[in-house]
């Protein structure tokens, strides 16, 4: 029925775990994924969107890694949009509206079509662990497999509890049971564990609407996509989501349930996401606000059901009805389903490596909500690093980790091992201290030869890297070398209200000015001529354009993260005494000693460990 031993055992099929099996499979480990329901592999239990501020990176760097979350979302896209346009291009996020049943669809598709990959349905229920050592796991029906790594990515099904108004009851989300058993064993081998809670608003049936009230939000006139590869393809056609607004009617309303609410009545008593809060923690929290947006969503290309985002809570079914009518376009809506909020088990990721390997169980890791995340996108990217490092552990081969400066995939595992998390964790580009370095249209550059080199990019993705890459520092030196005369620039320069130049002068030095861009360029005819003969594709454009110009924003970060990484390169001994460093703080080497840093630069980030702590550990290191 099974294989004697598995490489790895993934449990759970959610985001994190359909990433870490293809992970683990594809770089060649012997791996089974068991989950409750493989009807539902990477079910969007939430919005159906993929992507968005600091989350759209993210899905490119696992895209550009050789994950399949950036595949998945082209091929089920109904509408994508780069947001924040409007700002510099560190900022730049792509975002798809998905289509809900075609994404899981397509996830299982991919996964059925993976090599090393084998299924089974049903619930673990605990873990087999000799001398602080994963062997396997243990079902509900009493199987037991082996395994010589696991990797639990149980998003939000640990003793899931589920609340609408007064009434809750067990489940992992609608409609699906909970799990139970193995926070009670991990707990009682020393793990510490917590509460979290997250909610979801009403699905609605699009035929009860009336969209002429609302405000059309289309998706944008020359749509890209996600992945870098040349699998997929941008949207030819594209569905509109809606936007709404609630009102003072629409708040006194609510009110009138807060007496049933469980965020108000004691019911809930573990903390929410701060910024994805409920409707009625947006009315209590920001009183002086008489409206709040509403974005109505459609669930795919063939379906009614709409999403409505914005409107998530656990108010009583007949109170969520009754408000939500009182909204614009609102007014003869039909419910699928209320919204609710969902309260569940997770384990403070202090007690991870920058691995995702639990610290206190050899072979053992945890990805996704389990570790006090929350987003698909930020599990997704746990489960990838979680699956390469189990494989590569099984192959005594290096372990995979990537730096603050080399992707917000390592902003985000760095900030949860390091400092931990007491709500749910949210990635923004605003945690990124070297955004610039990290964004969106260059996360191939930074991270596909890293994937190659571990088995995991294709030599199809690498090549293609490579061109791009060729083509873009090709153009740039051209840009560099290039002059222009007066004559062909000031007409330009012009017609942008931009200050003119009276002699020659390169290229380069003109594209830099803020309020030029490559379609003036491109009037140039040597600039044309260049663009024509190299073949270069949007791409490479936008590639050029933003290093030519954030050219100095660019070099100022890489000297930055230089420095930074000259101390990532001062490793710290893994049981290093710090009760040693008597001139060090109590609180840091009591912080330290928990935490257990793998470097300077890490122990220095670390909650209450201050400059000069940090000089007293780096002299002991001298000595």
């Amino acid at each position: 029925m099974f294989k004697d031993t598995y490489d790895v055992i993934v449990v759970g099929a959610g985001h994190a775990g359909s990433e870490a099996a293809a992970a683990a499979a594809n770089i060649g480990s012997n791996t089974l994924l068991v989950t409750m329901n493989l009807q539902n592999i990477a079910q969007m239990s939430c919005n159906p969107a993929m992507g968005g501020i600091a989350k759209g990176q993210i899905l490119r760097e696992i895209d550009a890694l050789g994950g399949y979350s950036g595949l998945v979302s082209d091929t089920s896209a109904i509408q994508f949009k780069m947001l924040n346009k409007s700002k510099g291009p560190a900022m730049w996020s792509p975002r798809v509206q998905s289509d809900r049943m075609l994404f899981s669809q397509h996830w299982r598709e991919r996964l059925e079509q993976t090599e090393n990959l084998d299924f089974y349905q049903e619930m673990v229920s605990g873990l087999i662990i000799e001398n602080n050592i994963v062997k396997g796991v243990k079902t509900s029906l009493g199987l037991e497999i082996k395994a010589k790594t696991v990797i639990l990515t149980n998003g939000t099904f640990l003793n899931g509890l589920i609340h609408i108004g007064d009434k809750n009851f067990g489940g992992g989300r609608a409609g699906e049971r909970a799990s139970f058993g193995i926070t009670k064993e991990l707990e009682d081998i020393g793990f510490e564990a917590g509460r979290m809670k997250t909610g979801t608003p009403p699905r609605v049936d699009g035929r009860s609407l009336d969209f002429s009230k609302m405000i059309e939000q289309p998706g944008d006139e020359e749509p890209w996509k996600f992945s870098y590869s040349n699998e997929t393809k941008p949207l030819e056609k594209q569905r509109s989501c809606w936007m709404s607004y609630t009102s003072t009617e629409v708040h006194n309303i609510l009110k009138e349930g807060f007496d049933r609410s469980p965020m108000f009545n004691g019911s809930i008593k573990s903390t929410g996401p701060r910024y994805c809060p409920s409707i009625e923690d947006k009315i209590h929290r920001f009183a002086d606000k008489d409206r709040h947006q509403m974005f109505v969503e459609p669930e795919g290309w063939n379906t009614v059901e709409y999403y409505v985002n914005g409107f998530s809570t656990s108010l009583p079914e007949d109170i969520q009805f009754k408000a939500l009518k009182q909204c614009a376009g609102f007014e003869n809506v039909k419910f699928f389903r209320p919204g609710y909020a969902i309260e569940y088990d997770y384990f403070p990721p202090t007690q991870l490596r920058h691995t995702l390997e639990t610290k206190l169980v050899d072979g053992l890791y945890f990805a996704g909500q389990i570790n006090g995340t929350t987003g698909y996108e930020e599990a997704a990217s746990q489960g990838l690093i979680a699956g390469i490092n189990a494989a590569l552990k099984v192959q005594e081969k290096e372990e995979f980790t990537l730096s603050r400066s080399e992707a917000y995939i390592g902003v985000l595992i760095d900030d949860l091992i390091t400092k931990g998390t007491e709500e749910p964790y949210r990635m923004f580009t605003s945690r990124a201290e070297y955004r610039t370095l990290l964004r969106q249209d260059n996360a191939d550059f930074r991270l596909t030869a890293k994937g190659f080199d571990i088995g995991l990019a294709s030599s199809e993705r690498m090549k293609l890297m490579e061109e791009k890459q060729r083509k873009s520092d090709a153009f740039v030196k051209f840009f560099k070398e290039q002059s222009v005369t007066t004559d062909e620039i000031n007409p330009i320069l012009e017609g942008k209200n931009s200050a003119h130049v009276d002699q020659q002068g390169k290229l380069f030095k003109i594209f830099a000015r803020p309020n030029i861009t490559m379609q003036d360029m491109m009037k140039l005819e040597s600039v044309e001529n260049f663009v024509t003969e190299h073949e270069l594709n949007n791409e490479v454009l936008e590639q050029v354009e933003v290093q030519v110009k954030y050219a100095g924003y660019i070099e100022k970060e890489k000297l930055n993260a230089d420095k930074l990484n000259r101390l990532e390169n001062v490793r710290i001994p893994e049981h290093f005494d710090y009760s040693l460093l008597k001139s060090m703080s109590f609180e840091a080497r009591e912080k330290l000693t928990k935490i257990k840093p793998r470097t300077v630069s890490q122990a220095s980030r670390v909650s209450g460990v201050n400059p000069s702590d940090v000089s007293v550990l780096l002299v002991h290191m001298g000595r």
